[in-house]
């Protein structure tokens, strides 16, 4: 193991990169958060109704519909068939998530993402254990039971429930009951179960996952043979087991991250000293040599490698 694990998390990304470069993605994200966050509450908070709606369904400058491919579904399974404009506005959702990779929307779309970030970064300054970790297949489980329920009560079950609506409500509202529910994820994920709530439970990034299974957008570590095991990668991945593969592989091995579980946050990217990460798409052919310590061992099966 590197000595450089004792350094805090993108130190050395920092000395070597500078400041902007070892947040840049992060940075980015924020940015878009709040710029799309900020275009439904124009309306609500200014009277500017360039958007309509929320991130289930909406329409922009009334011409463009977008729904959350999601909400429609639990729709139809209850017996709803929605107006052509929604399926127009799903299709273009679906389509887009689909092309530049499904969790995209966990990472750079979705308001909860802070929250659970922040909970993430108390968790670790306050030293505290892992916690109880659910199969990371629980998120399947509830999708499915979501669904399930929209199908048995002829509702969009989970948006009774659904942390992104609730803190949107809250913000237009005012405080009240719907902030209870972005709390239980912030303690959730700060007490409970450290990236429990994104990582293993929740449906909204389940099926944006399955959605974007062939999408174009991956990281790869096309610059693995210069990793030096300082593990800040693993660090601030929210899914931190998607690396292993590409980073650890053989020569024959693809150093593009394929997982659905990978939400293309960037920060690998970022904390990366050596510039092994970097964003490109799942056709790229670029050589990537493993690690000299990697190449003359005999190749292990694909499950011990990502453990």
């Amino acid at each position: 193991m590197s000595e450089k694990t004792a350094l805090p998390v993108g130190q050395e990304a920092i000395q070597e990169k500078g400041w902007w470069k070892a947040h840049r993605f992060l940075i980015l994200r924020r940015l878009t958060q709040a710029f799309f966050l900020g275009l439904f509450l124009l309306g609500p908070w200014f009277g500017i109704w360039w958007v309509k709606g929320n991130l289930a369904g909406s329409m922009t400058f009334d011409f463009l519909p977008l729904t959350d491919p999601f909400v429609l579904l639990q729709g139809i399974v209850g017996q709803h068939w929605p107006e052509m404009t929604a399926i127009i506005g799903a299709l273009i959702v679906g389509v887009a998530y689909a092309l530049i990779g499904g969790r995209v929307y966990c990472s750079w779309v979705c308001p909860i993402n802070p929250v659970t970030d922040a909970a993430h970064w108390l968790h670790d300054k306050l030293g505290l254990a892992k916690g109880w970790q659910p199969k990371r297949n629980t998120r399947f489980w509830v999708l499915g039971m979501v669904f399930a329920v929209s199908a048995l009560t002829g509702t969009i079950a989970w948006e009774f429930v659904n942390p992104i609506s609730m803190l949107h409500r809250g913000l237009i509202f005012g405080m009240g009951f719907a902030w209870t529910f972005v709390l239980a994820v912030f303690l959730f994920d700060l007490v409970v179960s450290r990236r429990g709530w994104c990582g293993h439970l929740c449906p909204v990034g389940a099926f944006y996952g399955l959605l974007g299974q062939g999408s174009l957008l991956r990281v790869s570590a096309v610059n693995r043979a210069e990793c030096d095991d300082c593990m800040d990668c693993f660090a601030v991945c929210p899914e931190m087991h998607v690396i292993t593969p590409a980073l650890r592989g053989a020569d024959e091995d693809t150093p593009i991250i394929l997982s659905p579980d990978c939400t293309n946050c960037g920060r690998c990217v970022d904390v990366c000293a050596p510039d092994v990460f970097k964003f490109t798409t799942r056709f790229d052919t670029t050589p990537a040599p493993a690690r000299a310590s990697r190449r003359n061992k005999q190749r292990q099966p694909e499950a011990s490698r990502a453990a």
